[in-house]
């Protein structure tokens, strides 16, 4: 029997690596990793997690990397002067970023079913995977977010990642580094095309090549002008979606409720009725989405509606924490222009006062960024309403600071936003607990720091 091999992921504890290191443990292959945060203390309960799961953590100074490594894997983030890397270079050892490992993976799946765009690809591809569970056919998948329906228990943090036993592979694309290039997917949805990491002719590139190697089927949101642009790139099956336009699937008649929304669903000469148990206009979009790949996958519809009820949301999208003196707590992932707009769209939905502290996840995407999500945020904030920033999440490596969340917050302040700038994160707990009052809404709202659902937590607790 061949020696299984040996992945060492550096930067193992990041929000796209734990998923595949962990994809690769339940699949034999022995795994190891680094992580700056584990030798600085943070988050212990993750890297005690990933311990458990059989991975061994070593501190990221390039004292484990040995002969014995099959290959290094890193994300894109991750520079050459980093020591497991720079040992590797010396030992020989293959590198590979994260995506391109995930696509050999997934490449090799009988029915590999890929859910890109610039926002939705969670939240779509948990879905997919719970219609397909609930139906019985044993889905693998890997997602960056956590899979609420798959939560073994509360602490479970890998029910994002899955090895099944049937055909299908449902996984998340990651254009921010282009590793989106690397799939050659079966059925192939594209949500959305909004400006997030890259410019929009880059973006539309990207999409429009990788719609254009999908095989079987292309799922296509006709409501978006861009997505629909490119719909001439596909070579094979178009199933369109769409709430506003004429598409091969319909949604009518949504109704938001404290719970969810409801909506009825049309399709092929029927009618079917709805109910999702996570809010927003933007998650029925989301469930059509999934429930067309389903569909292309050859599933019967009404299985797929049966099932999609069921589906019961992914970690911080949009979380509920928790209730205390009439002052409600959510954690949301929101982080781009399109994922902030479509979060506080499903705030407004009801009234009430909404305070917001949102934590950018890094330098650039602000200087990228900065007017369209300060736009996002005066869209739907009113004067009643409070924006708070702490000073940019700051995940290590060279970076451009020329502009900061204080630069941000005065642009905010510049289009009457009630808006506040703390340098740091601690500070902003006791303004919360100063301002809020019965019948206000308290969100969370930021990308990559692990430490942001505590938070939460931690407010929830503060206001009780």
């Amino acid at each position: 029997m061949p020696k299984p091999q040996t992945y060492f992921f550096c930067g193992i504890g990041g929000s796209g690596m734990m998923p595949l290191a962990v994809f690769l443990a339940q699949r034999g292959a022995r795994v190891i990793g680094s992580d700056r945060s584990y030798d600085q203390g943070r988050t212990p309960e993750k890297f005690d997690a990933l311990k458990a799961k059989g991975i061994d953590i070593y501190p990221q100074d390039g004292t484990a990397m040995s002969d014995d490594v099959s290959r290094l894997v890193v994300s894109s983030a991750v520079e050459a002067s980093i020591p497991d890397v720079k040992v590797a270079l010396e030992l020989d050892i293959p590198i590979i970023k994260r995506g391109a490992l995930l696509a050999e993976l997934f490449n090799d799946a009988p029915l590999g079913v890929a859910v890109a765009g610039t926002s939705g690809k969670s939240t779509v591809t948990g879905m997919i995977a719970t219609i397909f569970d609930v139906l019985g056919e044993g889905p693998s998948v890997v997602n960056g977010g956590q899979i609420s329906n798959f939560k073994q228990n509360q602490n479970d943090i890998f029910s994002g990642v899955r090895k099944g036993q049937g055909d299908a592979f449902v996984a998340e694309m990651d254009e921010s580094d282009a590793s989106i290039e690397h799939y050659n997917p079966h059925i192939a949805a594209l949500n959305n095309i909004a400006l997030d990491h890259m410019t929009m002719e880059e973006l539309e590139q990207l999409f429009g090549d990788y719609l254009a190697r999908t095989k079987t089927a292309v799922v296509l949101n006709y409501d978006q002008p861009r997505v629909r642009s490119l719909a001439h790139r596909a070579s094979c099956n178009i199933l369109s979606y769409a709430i506003d336009n004429d598409a091969d699937i319909r949604a009518q008649n949504l109704l938001p409720k404290q719970d969810g929304i409801d909506f009825d669903f049309v399709y092929d000469d029927g009618t079917y009725s709805v109910h999702l148990n996570i809010a927003g206009r933007h998650n029925v979009e989301n469930a059509m989405a999934a429930m067309a790949c389903c569909i292309a996958a050859g599933l019967q519809v009404d299985d797929v509606v049966r099932a999609i009820s069921s589906f019961t949301g992914i970690h911080r999208r949009m979380e509920y924490i928790g209730t205390a003196n009439g002052i409600t707590v959510f954690d949301d992932f929101g982080h781009n222009p399109d994922k902030i707009g479509a979060s506080l769209q499903t705030l407004k939905s009801f009234d009430g006062r909404i305070l917001v502290m949102f934590q950018p996840h890094g330098f650039g995407p602000l200087r990228m960024m900065g007017d369209e999500m300060v736009a996002s945020f005066a869209r739907y904030m009113d004067a009643h309403d409070i924006l708070m920033m702490p000073e940019v999440y700051y995940a290590g490596g060279t970076v451009d600071r020329s502009v900061t969340a204080k630069d941000i917050i005065e642009r905010a302040k510049d289009v009457k936003l009630n808006a506040h700038w703390f340098e740091t994160r601690a500070e902003i707990k006791p303004f919360i607990v100063d301002h809020v009052k019965k019948g206000d809404r308290v969100v969370i709202m930021g990308a990559r720091d692990d430490t942001l659902h505590t938070f939460a937590h931690d407010v929830l607790k503060a206001i009780s």
